[in-house]
């Protein structure tokens, strides 16, 4: 694996930094595609990224330092402060919340600000799982199957052969992902879509992790999933029958 890409005047440059920001520009991208088919300017794609990289990074931070603070008793700002502990659920949570104040700051309607970015999540958010597998992050239990991978220099490192489960999470995402984008003209609520389809994803994902049991035999991350999953069923069905307050485009 490779978790240091290079040194940038002796600032080590890692491969899951480079990836989390790939992942943050083609979010970008597909985000401001989706506002040109709702007759929205593109360029705002690029306002509702600085939210979300913010909002993003802060939330994950905060939830990885008051987490881990509370599981081990480390200082709070010091686990604040470290270059670890970028967690998806924390940035999904700071990052929802920032993006949702911009949507008003900058009056847009915010739910089809959801349904761009919803068709965007899925990719972004694989990249960030390919930037885990090359730092040897977040990897699942030991197995003897064919795909098998050992990560020497991991975090943690191993030298046993365990499932790439960030790599079974790259191929779920990517096909949330497409599956969002063909129903992006036809979903009652998108955003509550990418959220249950995210969380099944995680959900049985997480059987092959390594991740301690918190209650009745699911792990932190099941939990916070089946919460998600709630979430965005709850969503769907609530927006079902309304219709969005703008209108798609009819190109495509």
């Amino acid at each position: 694996m490779y978790p240091i890409l290079f040194h940038f005047f002796g600032f080590p440059i890692s491969t899951f930094g480079v990836m989390m920001a790939v992942g943050f520009l083609l979010s970008s991208w597909i985000v401001a595609r989706r506002l040109g088919e709702y007759g929205l300017d593109p360029e705002l794609s690029s306002t509702i990224l600085i939210y979300a990289m913010i909002g993003g990074v802060l939330g994950s931070k905060l939830y990885f330092a008051i987490d881990e603070s509370l599981r081990s008793g480390q200082a709070f700002m010091t686990l604040l402060l470290s270059r670890a502990g970028i967690t998806w659920y924390g940035g999904l949570i700071g990052g929802t919340l920032l993006v949702t104040w911009a949507t008003h700051i900058h009056r847009v309607p915010t739910r089809v600000v959801a349904s761009c970015v919803a068709t965007a999540a899925p990719f972004g958010q694989a990249c960030g799982r390919i930037g885990c597998f090359l730092v040897g992050d977040d990897y699942g239990r030991p197995t003897d199957l064919p795909w098998g991978i050992a990560f020497p220099k991991g975090a943690p490192p191993t030298e046993l052969t365990v499932h790439p489960t960030q790599l079974y999470e790259v191929a779920w995402l990517l096909l949330v992902g497409a599956l969002l984008w063909r129903r992006r003209r036809t979903s009652p609520f998108l955003f509550g879509e990418y959220l249950a389809a995210a969380a099944v994803g995680r959900f049985a994902i997480e059987f092959l992790r390594i991740n301690n049991p918190l209650a009745l035999g699911f792990t932190q991350p099941q939990w916070i999933a089946i919460g998600l999953l709630t979430i965005g069923l709850s969503g769907w069905l609530y927006f079902r029958g309304r219709p969005e307050p703008l209108s798609l485009a009819s190109t495509a």
